[in-house]
């Protein structure tokens, strides 16, 4: 991921998924928009991700998970 740093948009939409969100994925400091939803994931959203949303003003401000039942995240901005 580390080479991925200007990516903005990262749409992993219904691609059947499993495990927890890696807190690589905070890493990704251009990025604006991340949908994790449709997926099997499970856990807690990375605070490294949620930092996206705050820090380096902001850049972070679409982020969706499954967080009804199988994701906890307080940072989402939509959760399914």
């Amino acid at each position: 991921l580390q080479h991925l740093a200007d990516l903005e948009f990262l749409w992993l939409y219904d691609n059947q998924l499993t495990g927890t969100i890696p807190a690589e994925l905070g890493a990704l400091s251009s990025l604006q928009t991340l949908n994790l939803s449709s997926n099997n994931l499970s856990g807690s959203m990375p605070s490294d991700v949620c930092n996206l949303r705050t820090t380096n003003g902001g850049l972070l401000f679409f982020l969706v998970v499954d967080c009804k039942s199988e994701v906890a995240c307080s940072c989402c901005t939509r959760c399914f």
